[in-house]
Parts: C-alpha cells; structure tokens; sequence
C-alpha cells in the first residue's frame, strides 16, 4: 500500500476572546487561581449563532487552499467532535456543501478529546487502502454549548476552535510509508471501565464534567506507556521527535506527562492551551497547524501526536509536516 500524509494543514478560532478576569465576573475565581491550577490566560468563545460546521469550514477550507486541491479532488471528509449540536446531516456534510465538495463521504466521529489522532488514521487507512484519493479531516468544537458556567472547576477550562488537515499519498519517489512527509501507524484504544471520569451529562443540555485528579493520574501514568508505543510503530525513540502536540488539557497536566516521556531539549512543545483553552478533539490540529504556520516545526520533522479524553480513549501517531 502507499503511504500517506499530511499535504496542509489550517485553522480557525472566534473572534470573541475570554480572559480569566472576565470568568471572575461569573464564578468564584480569579486569574492567578486559573493559571495556577491550569496555565490557561485565555480562550476564545463563539457567538451564539455560530456551529460547529461554521467553526470547521473555514479551518478546512485554509487546508484545502494550501495543498493545492479543487473542491472536487476531495472524496472523504471526516469531522471529529463531541460538542455539536446537529446529527443529520453530519456537520462533515455540512463542511462539505460550505466548501462546494460534490460527491464525497462524509461523516462525524466522536471519540472525545482523542477524536482528530483517531480521525486522522481512519482516513490515513482509508487513503492508504484505495477508498479515497484525497481526505479532509478535521477536528472541531463549540465547548461553550456545554460548558456549565456556575462550575468553576470545569468552566475555567474550555474553549471553541476548530483545526483540519488534508491527507494524501506520499508522492513517487518518495520514502513510504511514513516519511518524509507521513502518517505513521496508530495507537489507539479505550478504556470503557472507566468512560466516566470524562463525559458530557446529558439532561436535555448537556454539559461538560470531569474526575480531574484520577483524570491526572491516568494521563501521567498510563499515557507515556502509548507515546512510546506509537513512536516504535515509526521506527523512532522519543529521543528522536523533534516535537509534541498532545491534546491541550490543561498545562500541569501536559507538562507532567511530557516530563516522563524523555524527549531531546530542543523539541518543541505545543503549549496552545494557554490562550486558546481546552478544545477537546480541535486542540490537536489547531495547536499544530499553529506551529507549521509559525514555522516552530520543520518540513518532514517527526512530530508525536496524541490525543486522550472522554472514553477513556486515546489514540497517538507521529506524522511528518509539510
């Protein structure tokens, strides 16, 4: 089989940005308290009328610009959210009819905070094995629709965005499966015990809870173990990444895990939790899109993604970025 990568990336925040002292106004908080247990400064907020579909659309369509493509080259459009309100159509359909993308398949995935890294390798699978010639995958969410905003302990921590990349075979010539510009193999899988220590409560309005400190002992004990294991799957050690984009959760939370990873001083570390928030399956595609785009990654250098949250679910690969 050939194998594939990623072509381009893009993203898309709101415009609305919400500080830490503008939370005070609503709960019992303040700045120092919310950088001290969270390292977040700020997250953006979407208006009320806005979707999911309409935070997608412009993050894909930037991807779709920057690998070069026509609506038309697209044949598979993979959407990774929990936070949509819209079941049928898909707002993968919905992206699809934004950006005149005629004919292809489209739907939602929903594994939580680990939903783009799992979208990412279907699609990858699905490119690799013939289904598809071109796949726009996507992650994107609206976490203010199910933000309870009396909870300080949860409303403190989430935000709206959305991040996408093209996925495409590795050109002739070029060296497969995973470089100098791929996919590498997946790690992924759940732990359904214990699916409740991150979920939405769904009441009519459902809304965003978590078991934080066994969510933090999970992350920092369990999750090195699956970093490793999606780098050997690449043929590489940590020692080798030249950088990390792990789900934005939490800056304590991310800086632990990284802690136990062993990876080389120079790499460089998505941190985009502390102005965008927690995004759940958008904060993976939209903090490396970032990083591509500032140029804090070079062309083709192994870069470990991982994704982890409601399910218990995880899914890591390391790619290589145009």
């Amino acid at each position: 089989m050939p194998g594939t990568r990623i072509a381009a990336l893009g993203h898309h925040q709101p415009d609305r940005v919400l500080t830490n002292d503008d939370l005070a106004d609503l709960v019992d908080t303040d700045d120092a308290w919310i950088r001290r247990r969270t390292g977040i400064a700020t997250r953006r907020i979407a208006a009320a009328g806005e979707t999911v579909a309409d935070l997608a659309a412009p993050a894909a369509g930037k991807a779709l610009a920057g690998a070069g493509l026509a609506p038309e080259d697209i044949d598979l459009v993979v959407l990774a959210t929990c936070s949509a309100r819209d079941r049928c159509p898909s707002n993968a359909a919905q992206v699809a009819r934004a950006l005149g993308i005629p004919s292809a398949v489209a739907y939602d995935l929903n594994n939580g905070c680990a939903g783009f890294c799992t979208a990412l390798a279907s699609a990858s699978h699905s490119v690799r094995a013939g289904a598809a010639r071109h796949a726009l995958v996507i992650g994107a969410e609206k976490m203010s629709d199910v933000t309870d905003w009396t909870d300080r302990s949860t409303c403190v921590l989430l935000g709206d965005g959305a991040g996408a990349a093209v996925v495409s075979t590795v050109p002739d010539g070029a060296a497969a499966p995973h470089g100098p510009e791929g996919i590498g193999p997946v790690e992924w899988g759940s732990d359904p015990t214990r699916g409740e220590l991150v979920r939405l409560l769904d009441d009519w309005q459902p809304h965003f809870a978590q078991e934080g400190q066994a969510v933090f002992r999970w992350v920092t004990t369990e999750l090195p173990a699956v970093a490793h294991r999606a780098c050997e799957r690449a043929g590489l050690a940590p020692g080798d990444l030249a950088g990390v984009v792990t789900h934005q959760a939490n800056l304590r939370l991310i800086e632990a895990l990284l802690e136990r990873l062993g990876l080389p001083e120079d790499a460089v570390v998505a941190r985009d939790v502390v102005e965008s928030g927690n995004t759940s399956a958008a904060s993976v595609p939209l903090a490396l899109a970032k990083l591509v785009e500032r140029r804090e990654i070079a062309p083709g250098a192994p870069v470990l993604l991982l994704g982890f949250g409601g399910g218990l679910s995880w899914a890591g690969q390391v790619v290589r970025c145009p």
